[in-house]
């Protein structure tokens, strides 16, 4: 008889069998194309964009330039992420690597940020001390930038499940918003001579791209910090467990997401007759099922008085 293998094993221990979760920890069917074109486009223009911002001296082109090169990064992150997320369980991540997205979510969130911060500080410095900007280069340059953002944007709107993609579909919007306020920017400057509108469109635009990266920080935190799944109620569970026959009490009720998209509880219910359990579980298991969209599902059954030994009463 062979010996298994440490990854043998590993498989074994696992395996779903029949009664268990049906998901898998890891994303059998998400394509990696989306974001290897996304990344080939957007680099494709980063380093034109980059040479033309600074040629011309518009503050607006090098913001969406800036925007440009850190939209390359976040989706070759994204794109990783994805690769890495896409692997089985091992023996030291049982539960496979699907937190590695909302991990790159939240590190493109915060270099969002700090993109921001530079392209306002920036700005106010322009404010007060105009600099000459060649508007007819802006215009050009930003329009190209401009259509190489709508084709990447409609190219990762088609992955509508991962947080991670998301994340990096609000770099290329803040992006694509760069490049309008680039256009009109390049635009005012050509045809008026104002050299204000080049640093006040920047701030703008960098405000409007503060609310989608501030949204995106939250959902990838939340996920990281195990949060309760936002279209779960948390209390309800309890309260619908505690209505099952059987049931006395619940307590050390936790529900999180292994993955994004698959929420997983545990919990201890105290039981009026442990010969029951069977019955009770099913029952269990079909109410978190239909109701709550839960199957991936670990509880211990307790007779009744050995929650109140312990000092807990109640699933709170």
């Amino acid at each position: 008889m062979h010996q298994k293998t440490s990854t043998q094993k590993s498989e074994h221990l696992h395996a779903h069998r029949r009664g268990d979760a049906q998901h898998q920890h890891f994303f059998e069917n998400r394509s990696q194309k989306i974001l290897a074109w996304a990344l080939g486009l957007t680099l494709s223009f980063a380093g034109v964009e980059v040479g033309f911002g600074f040629w011309s001296n518009s503050l607006a082109l090098i913001s969406d330039a800036g925007h440009m090169v850190t939209d390359a990064a976040a989706l070759g992150l994204a794109l990783l992420a994805q690769m890495i997320a896409k692997r089985p369980p091992t023996a030291k991540n049982s539960f496979g690597f699907g937190r590695a997205e909302a991990l790159a979510a939240f590190v493109n969130g915060l270099v969002m940020l700090a993109v921001v911060g530079w392209i306002v500080f920036e700005a106010v410095q322009r404010l007060s001390h105009p600099e000459s900007v060649q508007g007819g280069a802006v215009m050009l340059v930003a329009s190209i930038g401009l259509a190489i953002n709508i084709v990447v944007a409609w190219v990762l709107s088609h992955d509508k499940e991962s947080v991670n993609t998301k994340a990096a579909l609000v770099h290329v919007m803040g992006d694509l918003l760069g490049s309008v306020a680039a256009i009109v920017s390049g635009a005012v400057i050509y045809y008026v001579g104002w050299m204000q509108i080049d640093p006040i469109l920047s701030i703008f635009v960098s405000l409007l791209i503060l609310k989608s990266t501030f949204g995106v920080l939250g959902e990838s935190y939340h996920f990281l910090m195990e949060g309760v799944p936002h279209h779960i109620d948390y209390v309800q569970i309890g309260d619908d467990l505690e209505a099952i026959s059987g049931v006395l009490s619940v307590h050390d009720l936790h529900v999180w997401e292994m993955s994004p998209g698959y929420p997983a509880l545990i919990g201890h219910l105290e039981i009026d007759d442990l010969s029951a359990w069977p019955r009770i579980l099913e029952s269990v298991k079909n109410m978190l099922l239909e109701k709550h969209k839960i199957d991936h599902i670990t509880l211990q059954a307790e007779a009744p008085g050995m929650a109140e030994d312990e000092g807990v009463d109640d699933y709170s």
